[in-house]
């Protein structure tokens, strides 16, 4: 049986392409970098730009596509962003019409596309210093929420921020921060821990987006920002067409996760 953690990007993106892999792509590539993608027309490229430099913690850009190109030619210049993601979302309006799997026929050649970094980035970091994560031992989707806390506006764009959550034993929380702050570009720190009422969070068991995980005795929540804001506010802003990566089905780049860590 292939295992898909020791896969190689190229590889990988590979068998996306060829739909033989569309389920989330936590714990796949092992210590290969993952990112969110955010593709809209030119005209709204600086304002969302500007949007993500004035909220790097959701929103931290690894790379941007030439306007009409779907290669990111730093991150993987081999690629295509039309069709190596294994699930992709259409959204009309704020409206979320299409959950594809190519979406050459979307595909104007006015977009720009935006990696943003992914939590999933530092999860291999977490597991080598034994920190479980929960949603891959139970293989399901890293659950998602909306929040109070607001983004800082920037043009038409502003939103709540969406945080990611992953379970940890107490004793390893302050090692689970101390792990992802390494990491600012896939997110860094936690933004919060314990309380989920304290972020607006009204039921632990019923993301936004993503699946619920088990919480055990003797476990706090820990969230992190999360490149999936960008949905959110696509959703409040409702401008005429948005593509985005689907929740949890990531592209994997030829960057390796240290070459983001700092000391």
């Amino acid at each position: 049986m292939l295992n898909n953690s020791l896969l190689h990007p190229e590889e990988a993106r590979k068998m996306i392409r060829k739909n033989q892999w569309n389920r989330p792509t936590a714990g796949m590539c092992n210590g290969y970098t993952q990112a969110n993608l955010v593709i809209l027309p030119k005209d709204l490229a600086f304002e969302f730009l500007l949007f993500c430099q004035r909220n790097p913690k959701s929103c931290p850009v690894l790379d941007v596509t030439e306007p009409g190109s779907p290669v990111p030619a730093l991150a993987a210049p081999s690629a295509d962003l039309r069709s190596d993601l294994p699930s992709y979302r259409v959204y009309r309006n704020g409206i979320l019409t299409d959950e594809v799997q190519d979406i050459h026929p979307y595909w104007t050649d006015d977009m720009t596309g935006f990696l943003i970094g992914c939590s999933f980035s530092f999860e291999q970091a977490l597991m080598q210093n034994k920190i479980p994560v929960r949603h891959i031992q139970e293989n399901r989707n890293v659950p998602m929420y909306k929040t109070s806390i607001s983004c800082t506006k920037a043009g038409r764009f502003e939103g709540p921020m969406v945080v990611s959550m992953r379970p940890i034993p107490e004793k390893d929380v302050v090692r689970a921060v101390q792990v992802t702050s390494r990491f600012p570009s896939v997110h860094g720190a936690p933004v919060h821990i314990g309380d989920p009422s304290s972020i607006g969070i009204e039921s632990i068991d019923a993301p936004d987006f993503g699946d619920s995980v088990t919480i055990n005795e003797g476990e706090v929540p820990v969230f992190w920002a999360c490149g999936v804001t960008p949905q959110a506010v696509v959703m409040n802003i409702k401008p005429e067409l948005v593509i985005t990566h689907s929740p949890g089905h990531m592209f994997i780049t030829n960057w390796t996760d240290e070459e983001f860590g700092v000391l």
